[in-house]
């Protein structure tokens, strides 16, 4: 009888149970509330700090201490027993790390003090005023839509903080860089005050995305000349109006005179002058101006889209104000799956920069597909160094989903930008391993699930676009293969067919010193190893030549047999991510080993897809035949790919 109501108990449990929807994150903490934690009198960020460890923490005691000989105002010293800080925001964040610890049953470092490598450290949320979310798959806007009301939004929006303070990220700019003049109206600056409001305790402080154009837009004045004295007038009467509502305003983020946004070259000016004249504004009140480098055929039509930064900006070095920061993409073409460093980065030697990565994954399987992307950005800082640049940017991949971001696997992206914007030496498999502890479970087979994570993005490049190959995208929504389109309302460098330039002779870019010359924008010993087909490294081999079909590569396969292979690899990799997750089948919920296992199926339909589509295609012009036939695929790990330079 015993046996019998047990067995019936089990199969009713996922009924009594509330079903799993990947809501908390990784902020699993379990409630405790026996610790006594010691603390000193202080505001909002230390009762923060107080409130989260006296609910989570499971030790007896944990002393915080503010001690103003440390430096650093984000960073501390946890050993186990105690947090200290020289601000309530360090001992917030060391409280974090405390939890972070303990859900992991993993140790603190004795005698470790702890600071982030970048004090600004932020999401942009490509978010629009009606709610929808330019490049968002997770749903509609936290922030602007009407799907969360009252207290629900305000509780949303709490979490959102907590989460961010949890990985050490301080700043939301809380709107699309393709700004709408209306956000710096009276009504939506109310909004964005509630917000900062409520940010605020966790130490996030927000920023806008403004429409350079926005006076003459509303109809304050007859133009946006940054030099024009009305002009000027305006734009300080609206810092002022908005850092009288937020004191602690982090600034403006500016997309100017980049894909039909109103700029600076509508009246003759530089971006210089046009984002001086926003510094001087913000100047007064502490707030910087982010300006993005995305300019490409603003002025320079014509020339090879990948140099169109450097060649827009380079004389405008050392012209911008104190508290301008240049905010660069990571690649100088637009978050492929790889891309070359950009080479602004090498060339704005007195301009404050800072480095923008995408979360979300716009060209990396749009929340469909498992690809996490520490990979990516760790292959970044290989070649820039983190001490050259001033602030780390995330494009977020966060909507009002109940999971937050569609793929229970893309919160790990949001995890890791956290993370490594703390700590750019974290490897990629620590930070999986960590998010995976915290989000599964220390039960779950992590080295498994690390592995599948880890090589995600390698797996994603093979079977979309490896060798260098790039921008096979639809130029519509940046996600199934496209290689032949040509629409004539399109500009030509949105067209995929003037990246690849296959034909009878070969397939690849001439960006050599022989083609476009963008090699000559890379510092040495890049320039020469790029420019150079004997040392290119394979995975940029089709960025920067054009080579035959029959090409030799590095390993000694034919560059046609190998595109054919790569193709297949991809395809085999997330094959075995589905054999992976299915013997973790019995150590992770039901809803979401379901939820993945369906993106999984999905992932690999869209590999053959990709597959299919493009080599068919690039096949007319090889005239050779296929290494492998479009039957089936079996089972194959691989790893990925090894880079093949070296930072100097």
């Amino acid at each position: 009888m015993k046996q019998t109501i047990l067995s019936l108990l089990l199969a009713l449990s996922p009924l009594l149970s509330p079903a799993e929807d990947g809501h908390a994150l990784w902020l699993r903490y379990k409630p405790c509330g026996k610790a006594n934690i010691i603390a000193p009198q202080g505001g909002a960020t230390l009762q923060t700090a107080v409130d989260e460890l006296k609910r989570y923490w499971q030790g007896s005691e944990l002393k915080l201490i503010l001690n103003p000989r440390l430096k650093d105002d984000d960073g501390f010293l946890y050993n186990g027993d105690s947090i200290c800080s020289h601000s309530e925001l360090g001992l917030l964040y060391g409280a974090y790390e405390a939890l972070r610890l303990q859900a992991q049953e993993a140790y603190p470092g004795l005698g470790g003090y702890t600071a982030p490598k970048f004090s600004r450290r932020i999401l942009n949320h490509w978010d629009n005023l009606d709610g929808t979310i330019e490049c968002g798959y997770a749903g509609k806007s936290i922030f602007f839509s009407a799907n969360l009301k009252g207290q629900k939004w305000a509780e949303r929006i709490r979490e959102y903080a907590r989460a961010n303070a949890s990985v050490g990220i301080n700043g939301s700019v809380l709107n699309n860089v393709n700004a709408s003049p209306k956000v710096l109206t009276t009504q939506y600056i109310d909004t964005v005050c509630t917000i900062a409001n409520i940010l605020r305790p966790y130490g996030i402080k927000v920023y806008l995305s403004v429409n350079f154009g926005s006076p003459k837009a509303l109809g304050y004045t007859k133009t946006a000349d940054p030099l024009d004295e009305t002009v000027k007038k305006w734009w300080k009467k609206k810092a002022d109006e908005i850092y009288q509502r937020i004191p602690d305003f982090g600034g403006f983020l500016v997309k100017a005179n980049a894909e039909g946004q109103p700029g600076p070259f509508d009246y003759g000016r530089t971006h210089a002058e046009g984002a001086n004249m926003l510094a001087d504004v913000l100047a007064p009140h502490g707030g910087i101006v982010m300006w993005r480098s995305f300019v490409y055929a603003a002025k320079h039509k014509g020339e090879d889209r990948v140099m169109q930064a450097v060649s827009e900006f380079k004389d405008l070095d050392g012209l911008f104000k104190p508290n301008v920061i240049l905010q660069s993409k990571n690649g100088p073409l637009d978050f492929q799956p790889r891309e070359p460093y950009a080479p602004i980065f090498d060339n704005m030697k007195k301009t404050q920069q800072a480095v923008e990565f995408q979360i979300t994954q716009e060209y990396t399987g749009q929340g469909k597909h498992l690809v996490f992307l520490a990979p990516m950005w760790k292959e970044f800082f290989s070649f820039v160094a983190p001490d050259s640049l001033k602030a780390i940017a995330g494009v977020s991949n966060i909507g009002d989903d109940i999971n937050w971001c569609g793929h229970p696997f893309s919160q790990a992206n949001w995890y890791a930008f956290g993370r490594l914007a703390w700590n750019p030496s974290f490897s990629s498999d620590f930070i999986a391993q960590e998010w995976i502890g915290q989000t599964f479970g220390n039960e779950v087979n992590s080295y498994i699930l690390a592995d599948m994570m880890t090589t995600s993005r390698e797996a994603c490049v093979d079977y979309m676009m490896p060798l260098g190959l790039h921008h096979l995208f639809a130029s519509q929504h940046h996600y199934g293969p496209e290689t032949d389109r040509v629409k004539a309302e399109h500009p030509l460098e949105w067209c995929p067919i003037s990246y690849h330039k296959a034909a009878a002779d070969g397939i690849g870019f001439d960006r050599s010193s022989k083609g476009t010359n963008a090699v000559s924008q890379y510092r040495e010993p890049y320039r020469s190893l790029y420019d150079n087909l004997a040392t290119c490294p394979d995975e940029y081999l089709l960025w920067f030549h054009h080579v035959p079909w029959d090409y030799k590569l590095h390993n000694g396969d034919m560059l046609w047999d190998e595109l054919c292979a790569l193709y297949y690899r991809g395809i085999e990799q997330v094959v075995s991510y589905q054999k992976l997750w299915n013997e973790l089948r019995p150590q992770i919920d039901q809803e979401r080993w379901e939820h993945v296992n369906r993106l999984l199926a999905l992932q690999l339909a869209n590999a053959k897809e990709c597959r299919d589509y493009v080599l068919r295609y690039f096949q007319q012009f090889s005239k050779m035949p296929l290494k492998y036939n479009f039957t089936g695929v079996s089972y194959m790990p691989v790893q990925p790919a090894q880079l093949n330079h070296k930072q100097p």
